[in-house]
């Protein structure tokens, strides 16, 4: 399971918001011999690295005074998610350099800290072996303890000797980097790739992403981890737009797909397809080429290892198709997709009775009303708790959001050092019409909405029905011509509507609001040429005025007035 510990404190921030005893202050610890290589390699190293957003821990200690290592440093190898160690020529003359070498393998066995070895022209076998300018470094150490005169250190010097040899071959054994006839630059983007896979987010980057998501994060990973041997594992992620579903799944990813032979994450499936119609074919090819060396198509029909795929936003069930063919995968394989409609893997070429898949669904809600907060005063404020002064908006401005945290995102940055009139002003201007980069993001389920009856029902629920029975609804909507059955299943695959406990029909509020604007922008200065009307003060102005709705009748008006 995985233990959400990487938050690194923020103001405000309290010691039990989901913070492991075993606290982390930084990403990458760098371990290397200053005399070969601070000021060439380790240098570009730590630029990509910060560059790359990881918090990464660099000793600008220039001469070594050969006492033990200091303080500062153990404390940076202990907090510290994952240590690379550049293996240079020298590395071992360098009693810090061991001392270092046995802290971060201690950390690796009680921790888990990923160890990420460097051979920079050194050959792997020398290290191992102790040969070459390592063995030469082990004698020098050597020649030191037989020259201590008293008995106590020489012993100390002994066992140190030990533990340096045992931790240089057990470094040399682990999967590394070997820079030998690499181009520098190349080599180092290579090395920051592999960081980035196995620590997936930076500690910076983790306080918003965390935030109410730890049950999802500890539902995937058990998931993933369960040991099935299906051939066929499929995980659903179901959500809006905006609601974390990419997020998730590229952490998860990220964390867990070393563990297998062959891993593959394809992002923004729909949005590519959709932005060119030849697309699709690519990604087939990009997906064979990264998981299975054999041909031909279909892409995963014939791979012969464990693989972990995440398919991003699938937008139609042809996608899902072309993608995953109908055979299966080797068993202990896993599948994640990420859609705004949760029928379409009930329905893919795959669910056939040769294969028979395991399929397991999440649906993502919001956040609640204190993480709703939290997350919009990280945003707003860089703090977990709002600013002095910003305590009335902030809860506003929250409870607007709904717990949707793209829409907590956008408008947190958009308010940055703002004032509070200035934030009353901007939710006065959002009651009135939704912030277009939240809009466009909720509008995509509603776009892929296939058919023009359940594009009206929508609105119609959007505009009169939200907190209405369900059963009175399809009455009252199936007499206006309005098939609701098959509608209603539509709009509750694509998390456009649910139903509540009390059968009741439940929206989330920005849902409901773009649905509202889609009216809105029909006529936005004539409420009465538009389909549906809804607000008390435009239907009384277009009463008063005799004017009659688009359409020629009074229905949906007459609709507004009996529902309020």
């Amino acid at each position: 399971m995985v233990v959400l510990t990487e938050l690194e404190l923020l103001p405000g921030s309290s010691s039990s918001s989901s913070i492991h005893d075993h606290t982390h202050r930084y990403d990458v610890f760098l371990s290397f011999r200053g005399a070969d290589t601070r000021n060439r390699f380790t240098a570009h190293l730590y630029k990509a690295l910060v560059e790359a957003n990881y918090d990464t821990f660099l000793d600008d200690e220039e001469i070594e005074t050969g006492e033990p290592l200091k303080p500062e440093l153990e404390s940076a190898i202990q907090s510290s998610r994952a240590s690379v160690i550049v293996m240079s020529k020298n590395y071992a003359s360098s009693t810090w350099c061991l001392d270092e070498l046995v802290l971060i393998l201690q950390q690796q066995k009680k921790f888990n800290q990923f160890v990420i070895p460097i051979f920079y022209d050194v050959e792997p076998t020398h290290v191992r072996k102790q040969q070459n300018s390592f063995g030469e470094a082990i004698a020098k150490h050597k020649k030191r303890m037989e020259e201590e005169i008293n008995a106590e250190k020489r012993s100390e010097w002994a066992q140190k000797i030990e533990s340096w040899r045992m931790a240089l071959t057990e470094v040399a054994g682990l999967k590394g980097n070997d820079a030998k006839d690499k181009n520098e630059t190349e080599f180092i983007e290579e090395v920051v790739a592999d960081i980035r896979r196995r620590l997936a987010v930076p500690l910076r980057d983790t306080p918003s992403l965390f935030i109410g998501m730890g049950y999802y994060i500890n539902e995937v990973t058990s998931w993933l981890t369960d040991g099935s041997c299906h051939t066929a594992d499929i995980l659903t992620i179901v959500g809006i737009g905006g609601i974390g579903k990419t997020s998730l799944a590229k952490y998860v990813f990220q964390l867990h797909s070393y563990k297998f032979h062959k891993s593959s994450f394809i992002e923004g499936i729909n949005t590519r397809c959709n932005d060119h119609s030849y697309e699709l074919p690519n990604l087939q090819k990009q997906l064979h080429k990264v998981i299975s060396k054999r041909t031909p198509l279909p892409v995963v029909d014939d791979v012969s290892k464990k693989v972990f795929i995440v398919l991003d936003d699938i937008g139609n069930l042809k996608q899902l198709d072309d993608l995953l063919g109908n055979k299966g995968l080797y068993p202990g394989s896993k599948i994640i997709v990420t859609t705004k409609d949760a029928s379409f893997t009930e329905k893919c070429s795959l669910n056939n009775p040769q294969v028979q898949p395991n399929h397991t669904k999440i649906i993502l809600k919001g956040l609640d009303e204190y993480e709703s907060l939290e997350l919009l005063c990280i945003h707003a404020f860089n703090s977990h708790m709002p600013e002095e002064g910003y305590e009335n908006v902030s809860k506003e401005l929250a409870q607007y959001c709904d717990g949707h945290p793209l829409a907590l995102q956008v408008l947190g940055r958009s308010l940055q050092k703002e004032d509070v009139t200035y934030w009353e002003d901007r939710i006065r201007v959002l009651n009135k019409e939704p912030h277009s980069d939240i809009k466009n993001v909720l509008r995509m389920s509603f776009d892929s909405l296939s058919f023009r009856n359940d594009k009206e029902l929508f609105k119609h629920i959007a505009c009169f029905f939200v907190g209405t029975n369900a059963d009175l609804t399809k009455t009252v909507l199936e007499a206006c011509g309005i098939k609701t059955t098959h509608g209603m299943r539509n709009l509750i695959n694509r998390c456009l509507l649910s139903i509540g406990w009390e059968n009741e029909l439940m929206m989330h509020s920005l849902i409901q609001e773009m649905g509202r604007d889609l009216v809105r922008q029909e006529y936005p200065e004539k409420p009465w040429k538009r389909s549906r009307l809804w607000r008390h003060e435009e239907s009384f102005k277009v009463m008063k005025m005799k004017k009659v709705p688009l359409g020629g009748s009074r229905t949906n008006l007459n609709l507004v007035i009996q529902t309020h």
